[in-house]
């Protein structure tokens, strides 16, 4: 909502500042997003009169314009600008005036002063001005034309009222009463206690008798429906400068008379309304729901099709307009219309809400009528609007038809003392809260500790108690409340040290190239299906936009999604990561602090790795990552702790280059290559690498313990064994056995040999593998005999398990 500051001091003028009426609105629940000057400071420009305009001697493009500024002596001053011409009123620039700086940059922010000189021999004592070159506007047409009872010699600045603020509100969607100045001056009033001016709309005598045929059949769209016909209107005449200025300053511009006229009302009390042209309406008008395959072609040139959730006004043949949101173009007043039928009306928001934006549009009226428009005065409204027609386009009122079929009932609410002073957080008293409700202009009655409210007309935001307690504490003032520290102690939250905290598993992560993602937790219903598995997710109920109608289980979805905006980018290289909660049912959760019954929400930490395994360098060659790549970044996020890696199966992985992870026997997520068929699924030009993980697991670590430095010096043996293709890395370290138990503490896998053809000591199948043992006693020095001895025994328990036979 944006309007000029002297627009609402018209109805209320409190004794404060600029600053401090934008620090009061805000701080009573009307945010003052912004407050800028009307006009740039400027000064020495006054208001002339251009005497007479003669061609200039040396130049085809200028004139010699003598011109009276108020100074008691005529002024020669030369002007370029077309639309110069004698008996107009200008602003004009006088001898020392400084203007706002230019735009260019030798302007260098410093004003422009005006000086005595000569253009093409001739001298010029001033400069007539355009609107750009006072910074009011951006047009540069030519002079900006002022109107002919300007006073000549008055300072432009307050001819103009260019000292004015304006102010732009963020408003939330509770405050329909505040969509206008005339609401916003009401809320200032009962702030301040300043007068409010008290409105009055005198009815206009009607010259004839002539009425239109009006049928409302929808009462659950239209509540109240007045209107009156107006004959013999001049349409093309001029809107006043006064009316185009203020709507300038509401962020409207000018469009034709009726329509600025229209809009003004709507913005000085918030009444949207609409001006038909009456010979274009065939028959009567007939205010119902729309009909499957209707069409209308609107105002803005948008032809759509209604449907029976949308309301309408139609005439016997058509549809014409788009009931609380947009006319039909049909029926649009243009330069030749003579009469017209003005309409003011109350549209119920539920009936209104939502469509504009099902158009993909939106309207001034259809924000104001979805959020309530006060049913009770349509007629004075359109009393105001018909008397500016007379004013400005002259004709003739006829009678005014008022149809009311359906009100809003204003239901009492109730307002407990005791419970508001809880509430707020300070002593409140029955006196004080009968104040605000008379400040504001609330009906109430009291009974002790009680004060029941009737809401008005305008007010669609009181329902409940709280609603009322609301009023009492802006009223009143925020500031007013106490500076009350906690009752309760504040206590940190101490970790354990058995646990780490989030932060240092994002730094890991962040460290290891990886970078952080941030998505919805609402996805898509196929991320769920495919990779994730799930069959029956959580639905959205009222989803913020169409695809992302589920919520998910699984984290791998949403960094697919961002690698795909990023190869949409062009990136090279992606290494991604997040960390969240996912949703799924579960029946054995039940009613807890931050839990919904049937609904496990686990936290999850994920990452995606697609593109080169290092960044671009001299140093290494170049190699896309791969699983090895992924297992190696799990483990060092897991590190201290030691993870095994089994093979296994995801629905987002590949059946062969997928494992899932288990730390000391607990399977805390999985690490693989995306699967083939989501790769061309979602048009990827490489598999990416995913991993996903428990992240209460990982935050888990273990208390370091004390060890002791050997006494005794270790040894080490290297053994090859041949086996099988099936033995696996992890079968092999398990069967050796190595711990601090035993002799043997260690031991490291460092060479795989497969030869190329079968040989004396490997069959079709096998392949060598080498194996360091490190082996050590902390109280004796080990001899030969018992480290020959623990090597065999490692053999035999090879052999035994596995079917490993050492390599001759």
């Amino acid at each position: 909502m944006q309007f000029p500051e002297s627009w609402l001091r018209e109805f209320c003028n409190p004794p404060i500042s600029s600053a401090e009426l934008s620090d009061l609105l805000t701080m009573s629940g009307m945010e003052v997003e912004e407050a800028r000057p009307a006009a740039p400071p400027f000064t020495g420009v006054v208001v002339a009169q251009v005497l007479s305009v003669t061609q200039h001697a040396n130049a085809d493009k200028l004139k010699v314009c003598e011109v009276d500024a108020g100074t008691g002596a005529t002024l020669r001053i030369v002007c370029g600008a077309p639309n110069v011409r004698a008996g107009i009123r200008v602003p004009c620039a006088l001898v020392g005036a400084q203007l706002p700086p230019a735009d260019d940059e030798k302007a260098d922010g410093k004003p422009f002063v005006i000086k005595l000189g000569k253009l093409r021999g001739v001298e010029s004592q001033g400069m007539l001005c355009s609107a750009r070159e006072l910074k009011l506007s951006e047009d540069h047409g030519g002079l900006l034309i002022l109107d002919d009872a300007a006073p000549v010699g008055v300072d432009i600045r307050e001819h103009l009222q260019l000292d004015d603020t304006i102010l732009t509100l963020k408003l939330t969607p509770n405050l329909a009463h505040g969509l206008s100045v005339y609401g916003i001056a009401r809320e200032v009033a009962a702030l301040t206690g300043a007068p409010l001016k008290q409105l009055s709309f005198p009815p206009v005598k009607p010259k004839h008798d002539a009425t239109l045929k009006v049928k409302v059949e929808a009462s659950d769209l239209c509540g109240r429906f007045s209107g009156r016909i107006v004959r013999n209107v001049d349409t093309t005449a001029k809107t006043p400068a006064w009316m185009v200025d203020r709507l300038a300053r509401c962020g409207q511009r000018s469009v034709t008379a009726l329509v600025d006229i229209s809009n003004y009302v709507m913005f000085e009390y918030g009444r949207p309304s609409h001006i038909f042209d009456l010979d274009k309406i065939h028959g009567g008008l007939t205010v119902r729901w729309g009909r499957a395959g209707e069409t209308l072609e609107l105002l803005n040139g948008n032809t759509i099709e209604v449907d029976e959730k949308v309301g309408v006004i139609a005439d016997d043949q058509a549809v014409e307009s788009l009931a609380g949101i947009m006319g039909g173009e049909s029926t649009a007043v243009s330069d030749a219309t003579r009469n017209v039928y003005v309409e003011a009306a109350f549209w119920w928001p539920e009936a209104v809400a939502g469509r504009s934006r099902r158009y993909n549009f939106s309207t001034d009226a259809g924000h104001r009528f979805e959020r309530g428009v006060d049913p009770a005065q349509t007629v004075e409204h359109i009393e105001r609007i018909t008397q500016l027609i007379i004013d400005i386009c002259g004709g003739e009122a006829g009678p005014m038809d008022d149809q009311v079929l359906a009100l809003p009932k204003a239901e009492p609410v109730r307002l407990r003392v005791t419970r508001a002073a809880k509430v707020i957080g300070m002593p409140i008293t029955q006196a004080q809260c009968e104040g605000v409700m008379t400040r504001l202009g609330l009906q109430f009655s009291s009974e002790p500790g009680i004060v029941t409210v009737t809401p008005p007309s305008w007010r669609f935001d009181l329902k409940i108690e709280e609603d009322l307690i609301e009023e009492v504490a802006r009223v009143i003032g925020y500031r007013l409340l106490p500076d009350t520290p906690p009752q309760a102690p504040v206590t940190a939250h101490v970790r354990t040290e058995a646990q780490r905290g989030l932060s240092a598993v994002r730094h890991t992560l962040a460290g290891l190239g990886y970078q952080e993602t941030i998505n919805f937790s609402f996805v898509e219903e196929r991320w769920e299906h495919e990779l994730a598995g799930n069959p029956d997710p959580i639905r959205v109920l009222n989803p913020i936009a169409s695809p992302l109608v589920v919520m998910r289980s699984s984290l791998l979805g949403s960094l697919v999604a961002v690698l795909q905006s990023n190869l949409a980018r062009k990136a090279s290289r992606v290494r991604v990561f997040e960390t969240g909660r996912v949703f799924r049912r579960d029946a054995s959760v039940v009613d807890a602090d931050r839990a919904v019954a049937g609904v496990a929400q686990p936290r999850r930490v994920a990452g995606l790795a697609w593109g080169r395994v290092d960044a671009l360098q001299w140093g290494s060659k170049e190699r896309a990552a791969d699983f090895f790549d992924a297992k190696g970044d799990v483990e060092a996020l897991l590190a201290p702790r030691s993870a095994v890696f089994v093979a296994d199966e995801h629905p987002a992985m590949h059946p062969g280059r997928c494992a899932r992870i288990e730390v000391n026997g607990r399977v805390i997520g999985h690490v693989g290559e995306l699967h083939p068929r989501w790769r061309q699924g979602y048009e990827l030009p490489s598999a990416p690498m995913l991993f996903e993980l428990d992240l209460d697991a990982v935050l888990e670590r273990d208390v370091p313990v004390f060890t002791a430095l050997p006494r005794q010096q270790a040894a080490v043996r290297d053994i090859a064994v041949v086996a099988g293709e099936q033995v696996t890395h992890a079968a092999l370290m398990q069967a050796i056995g190595a711990g601090p138990s035993g002799l043997v503490r260690s031991a490291r896998l460092f060479d795989v040999y497969k030869p190329s053809a079968p040989s004396a000591d490997m069959q079709p199948g096998e392949r060598s593998l080498a194996v360091r043992l490190e082996l050590l006693d902390d109280e004796t020095t080990l001899t030969d005999e018992r480290i020959d001895a623990a090597v065999a025994d490692v053999i035999a328990r090879l052999g035994a398990g596995l079917g490993v036979r050492l390599r001759g």
